[in-house]
């Protein structure tokens, strides 16, 4: 089973999404339509919605007048709580009930307009965002909704700013154009995305780089994207797993720096055969994270080069954005250098230029990913003891948890 987070702000035509992800095939579970269903008439929801904003929220055929509630929330912080704090619960519990109703090789599309603002975005294994600019949405909402040029200024300033949804967008649906065009951004999503995502988590099938080496410009997005696959990688690993500590690292932790599109990341556990456990396992498995057969070890460099360090690979299964997890036990010297590296890089314009003039020559000579990686070596084995040399100059220490 895929899990989708797909939101947006009022009016930016998220249920023209959903309802075209549907017709597509996708179990879509409408986070609006829970929420009238918890406050249907004679539900012990409305009830309580009742005895805390009185009956001036309650129509005359005894249902619940949701634009007068809206008048009341939209515009006082302390009423919208009181309001969440009786009906989230009532959501959360029916929402769970509908998605236990999906098949196992079902992309569950949760439509969830405060997806953002609620930082649910770990919990699903993609999150796509629907966007139109705030004038066009103002418009929509005063001509197709009725409402005033005030509430709808008021509804949309309540919820999350664009800035906010992009970091939260692995997928940014652009709505600004006409009804085809989103058309045919949804039709792609599916068929090109969340279709293979959804087979590669149920059968444990890995994204993997092509072997050609390509190496591409440096994406701004790439620090984003990592931060988002942390908080993803932290809500499958759970609160009862192992302690683990989760950093970004790499030539794309570096800012400006090429690469080949892949994001590594690096986990620091006490033991890496916590991986092998079946809990652990599950965990993973369902969240889309492949353990790779094994053993894997890290090799030294330099005054070191001879020797072996125990390590473990997990891969992702987005076929969007191929991931790289190292797991490494705490107190690896291999742990520890990953950081160095990524700090050191970040640190000197010298050591950067360098290295992307490697990276550059390297790709001129048209290798694979393997003979590529063996052609650095011999810069990396100078490139440590200079980064060394750094570390001590600075009185560097690697991020809290690793050592």
């Amino acid at each position: 089973m895929l899990r989708v987070g797909l939101s947006g702000g009022i009016g930016s035509g998220k249920s023209t999404v959903a309802s075209r992800l549907a017709a597509r095939g996708a179990f879509v579970v409408d986070s609006d339509r829970v929420a009238r269903e918890v406050l249907a008439p004679g539900t012990p929801g409305l009830a309580r919605v009742r005895d805390r904003f009185g009956s001036a929220v309650i129509d005359s055929d005894g249902a619940l007048d949701r634009p007068a509630l809206g008048e009341v929330v939209f515009a006082d912080e302390s009423a919208r709580a009181d309001l969440e704090a009786i009906t989230h619960p009532l959501i959360e519990r029916r929402t769970a009930d509908l998605v236990a109703m999906a098949g196992p090789d079902d992309v569950v599309v949760h439509d969830v307009p405060l997806l953002v603002e609620k930082r649910m975005g770990p919990a699903y294994h993609l999150v796509v965002v629907v966007h139109a600019p705030e004038q066009e949405r103002r418009r929509r909402l005063t001509a197709e909704r009725g409402m005033s040029p005030e509430s709808a200024r008021s509804r949309i300033r309540s919820q999350a700013g664009d800035a906010a949804r992009r970091r939260a967008a692995d997928v940014w649906l652009d709505n600004t154009a006409t009804e085809e065009s989103l058309t045919e951004q949804v039709d792609r999503l599916w068929d090109e995305r969340l279709v293979p995502y959804e087979r590669n988590v149920r059968l444990r099938t890995p994204s993997r780089q092509p072997e050609h080496l390509t190496l591409v410009p440096a994406d701004p997005h790439w620090p984003a994207r990592a931060a988002r696959l942390i908080a993803r990688l932290q809500h499958a690993w759970g609160v009862d797993a192992p302690e683990a500590d989760i950093a970004h690292i790499g030539s794309t932790a570096i800012e400006g720096m090429p690469a080949t599109d892949v994001i590594d990341l690096q986990m620091v556990v006490a033991d890496v055969g916590c991986l092998h456990e079946p809990a652990t396992r599950a965990r993973l498995d369902a969240g889309g994270w492949v353990l790779e057969p094994g053993p894997w070890w890290d090799e030294g460099h330099g005054d070191d080069a001879a020797a072996q360090w125990r390590t473990a690979m997990v891969l992702g299964t987005d076929p969007g954005q191929v991931v790289h997890l190292h797991v490494r036990p705490r107190g690896s010297p291999a742990a520890r250098r990953a950081l160095l590296f990524r700090d050191w890089m970040k640190a000197s314009v010298e050591a950067r230029a360098e290295y992307a003039a490697l990276k550059d020559e390297l790709q001129q000579r048209h290798l694979d990913v393997t003979s590529y990686a063996r052609a650095r070596e011999p810069w990396f084995a100078a490139a440590f003891t200079r980064a060394e040399a750094w570390a001590e100059r600075t009185l560097w220490e690697p991020d809290a948890g690793y050592s």
